[in-house]
């Protein structure tokens, strides 16, 4: 696609990218937390745009729950903005310091990538979770949901609009400014049509989008990483294990199995198989008692290395530690993983060798988020080596630059 082509948003969020240096730290946290002040204000606006979405699908569907906004999640989705508001800026952090022989003094400091896209499927609270995010961390973002969430997405971003547009007149911070930095569309949020063309646009868009990361299923992320002429961060698809070994503690490992499974089936930290090692075969009925009735079973090899997103559990009997890192090679996605113990050596072992972003001893792998690890909210959980791994929040929407301060010294 011809990079003048582009829609109007792409060059708009290019301009607001600019705005927002122009903000401090203090304005942009304030700003947040207004915007999670309107959240809890407008709950029933939300929620009736919600409600158009999910009478797409049945309430049966495991997708339904990811798409549902609930009072106490609008709550929660709130709490994690004044949270991300709360949190120390990740720009102008210096990195690397030194001065050279020559008298050159040379900085390291982190600065925001510029403008961030994000394709996502059925999750409403993705709009307020990035966009948090990445304001706090100084980037425009371009949002690209699915049809499925429209109501729910549109809602959102004019939620966010609105207050971007009607900066509070009596802060501090902006005492004798004449105006927002946000005139007109430079708003620093903008959501795309749900449709084909416009993935393409945004896959397409070189020097006006500095970064595209898909949150979504394994077609959605393998669709983008092939197309994408833009940079990308590949995140979300979880093929997720727990390993019971023969010195595990049974209550716990029922505790954590079924936290792992049931909490949210349709998540990409939830558990979707289990191993157990022959010494404790016989535990298997009580490990998986607290699921009974409302969790599949599947034992068929061809079921392993599937994503269930479902209320399916696939179950495998191993002979031994090195059977079940070999599965999790063969198997895994790089998400998380878990073991369960009481053999120290065991685990350490297990920790160092599945190469995953998250490896757990002991504890369910649905604490593999942003939130949960302290990072106030998250754009996604990336599987890659390269760059950001694991939960991404503030920190990982910056790249850095080097500023050199000389004195006139010349290089020979």
């Amino acid at each position: 696609m011809n990079y003048n082509q582009l829609s109007l948003p792409f060059w708009q969020a290019k301009e607001a990218s600019r705005a927002l240096m122009l903000l401090s730290d203090e304005e942009r946290s304030d700003i947040l937390r207004r915007i999670a002040d309107r959240i809890e204000e407008r709950t029933d606006d939300l929620l009736a745009a919600n409600a158009i979405d999910l009478q797409k699908l049945e309430p049966s569907d495991p997708l339904y729950d990811r798409l549902l906004l609930t009072p106490e999640r609008i709550r929660g989705i709130a709490a994690d903005m004044r949270n991300v508001a709360s949190l120390p800026s990740p720009l102008g952090i210096v990195t690397k310091e030194r001065t050279l022989p020559n008298g050159l003094h040379l900085r390291r400091v982190s600065v925001p990538f510029g403008v961030i896209g994000v394709i996502f499927e059925a999750r409403p609270n993705v709009c307020f979770d990035v966009f948090s995010l990445c304001f706090k961390s100084g980037n425009a973002c371009i949002l690209k949901g699915s049809h499925s969430a429209d109501e729910s997405n549109r809602a959102i971003v004019a939620l966010i609009k609105e207050v971007l547009k009607t900066p509070d007149p009596h802060h501090p911070s902006l005492k004798g400014r004449e105006s927002s930095p946000f005139k007109g569309e430079l708003e620093g949020v903008f959501l795309l049509p749900p449709t084909h063309e416009a993935t393409s646009e945004l896959l397409s868009a070189v020097g006006l989008v500095d970064l595209v990361i898909p949150r979504g299923g394994r077609k959605l992320i393998d669709f983008v990483r092939d197309n994408a002429r833009v940079p990308v961060i590949e995140t979300g698809a979880g093929v997720v294990h727990a390993y019971f070994d023969k010195d595990g503690d049974l209550e716990k490992g029922r505790r954590i199995i079924r936290n792992a499974k049931m909490r949210r089936v349709s998540v990409c930290n939830a558990l979707d198989c289990l191993l157990v090692h022959r010494d404790r075969a016989a535990d298997i009925p009580s490990l998986l008692a607290p699921m009974q009735g409302k969790v599949e079973i599947v034992t068929d090899e061809a079921s392993m290395g599937t994503e269930w997103m479902d209320y399916k559990l696939s179950l495998k009997v191993v002979d031994s530690l090195d059977e079940a890192l070999a599965h999790i090679a063969r198997y895994g996605s790089g998400h998380s993983e878990c073991i369960i113990t009481e053999n120290e050596a065991t685990a350490r072992r297990f920790q160092q060798t599945v190469d995953a972003a998250c490896v757990y001893w002991n504890a369910p792998t649905s604490f593999t988020d942003g939130a949960q690890f302290g990072m106030g909210a998250e754009i996604g959980i990336s599987t890659q080596k390269l760059g950001p791994r694991g939960p991404m929040a503030l920190e990982e929407m910056t790249t850095y630059k080097w500023l050199i301060d000389g004195n006139g010294q010349v290089r020979e």
